[in-house]
Parts: structure tokens; sequence; C-alpha cells
């Protein structure tokens, strides 16, 4: 009778595999990945293992791409350039202005008093009728020790069919301010910076001289060598009259 076979049976030792930790959220544009080494009592097994795949979704690979952007606060080499423009506001006592609502209901100047205006606005050298101010002061201090007041002011200067500006900030009766410029329409569009207020004879003669941004060039017809300030400054009387040479395209009346 034949003998019965014999088996051997060989154990493998357990083992212990350190697993790579990864999220599902992590992309790679690798084809190799290498896993951790993991330790094996097994000596027929290698101590290293190094597993190479291919990306399952290459479609998901990110691209590198390189892109500039421009900030939108870096300045134009036009919106930079700063251009003067010089007029005279003048009160020739014709439309009614100013009109002075005494809203504090005092005998004196007071806060909250009302000034609203408009006035003739002509071209730096006086040789041409441009247009008019418009606008509003409110009373912000009686300055008695300087025989003056300080005005919060918001008013527009109207150059016809060319557009206007619009201004706001503090009015001085008695010294020159600044105001700023918040805007404009036509050629003055996305016009900013400041305008220099100089008061002659308040409030009967103003001159303006601004110091515009971010508009092109203005037309030559606005632009002039303007006349020294003075009590005695007076536009033209062809200006004065209004007639066709000395007014510009659409003046506002």
């Amino acid at each position: 009778m034949a003998s019965s076979p014999t088996f051997a049976l060989r154990t493998i030792s357990s083992f212990s595999v350190k697993p790579v930790t990864t999220t599902r959220s992590s992309l790679t544009t690798s084809s190799t990945t290498t896993l951790l080494p993991f330790t094996s009592t097994n000596s027929s097994l290698p101590r290293t293992l190094k597993l190479n795949t291919s990306s399952p979704h290459p479609h998901l690979s990110l691209p590198h791409k390189s892109f500039t952007c421009r900030s939108q606060a870096e300045p134009s080499s036009d919106s930079a350039k700063v251009q003067e423009l010089s007029v005279y506001e003048i009160n020739e006592r014709d439309r009614g202005s100013p009109a002075y609502l005494r809203l504090s209901q005092k005998t004196v100047n007071s806060l909250g008093d009302l000034v609203p205006f408009s006035n003739k606005l002509y071209s730096g050298c006086l040789q041409k009728r441009v247009g008019i101010t418009a606008g509003i002061c409110v009373l912000i201090q009686n300055k008695a020790e300087k025989k003056g007041d300080r005005y919060e002011a918001i008013y527009s200067f109207y150059f016809g069919d060319y557009g206007h500006i619009s201004v706001q900030g503090s009015y001085l009766t008695y010294e020159d301010t600044y105001l700023a410029v918040t805007g404009g329409s036509g050629i003055f569009e996305g016009a900013y910076g400041q305008v220099k207020l100089h008061q002659i004879v308040f409030p009967f003669k103003l001159f303006y001289t601004f110091y515009l941004k971010g508009i092109k060039d203005l037309p030559q017809e606005l632009l002039s060598q303007p006349v020294e300030p003075s009590p005695a400054i007076e536009p033209s009387p062809s200006a004065k009259a209004c007639e066709p040479h000395a007014v510009i395209a659409g003046f506002t009346d």
C-alpha cells in the first residue's frame, strides 16, 4: 500500500504595510506614484515596492498657464496728465443771484443758512462768454473775526455744447480755497482733480483755475492766456453782449 502523500505547509508570517494617505481632491500630472516602504518578516518578499501607474483621469490634469493682469489703479499717461483751465465767474446782478435763505431764523449768518446762486462764466482772457455756474452753498460757520463765512458748496460750471464740470468743497468768502472736481459730462466726462477759487470781490467777481485729470486734450477755444485777476476786470463788450464771435458753441445762459 502506497504511503500517504505528505504535504508541507509553509506559513507566511504576517506583515504590515504603511499606507500613503491621499485625498480625492489632490490631482497630479505625474505618471509615477511611489509608495512608502513596508516591512515583512518573510525574506522572500522585497522590502520596498514601487508602483507605476498611468493617471486614470488624464483629462483632469491641471494645465499650467501664465497670465498678466494690469492693475486698474495704474494711471495711463492720458489720465495722469494735468490740464489747466481758467475762467471768470461774474455776477452782473441780472439773474437774481445769490438768494439768501435764513433757515437758522437768526439775525446773523448762522449754521444751516442756504445760498442758491447762478452767475455768468467768461473765458480766462475775458473775450468769450462760455456759460454759467449753478449751485448751492450751506453755511457752516460765520467767521466774524475775518469778516466772512465758511460754506460747504456743491455746484457746476456749464460750458455749452462742451458739457459741464461739477465741484464740491469748502467755499471761503475771506481767502482762497480749493474744491474737488467730482466729475463732468461731454468732453469733461471722467474728469477729476481740483479747482482753485480766488475771491476777487465777494460775491461779484471770482477767478477759478482748474487742474483737470482723466480727460483728453481740451479744445483751444477754452484755453487762453488769462487776464491777471483784479477788482477792475471786466469782460469784453462783445462777450458781454453775447455776439456770435464772442461765445462758444451752444453756450449755456
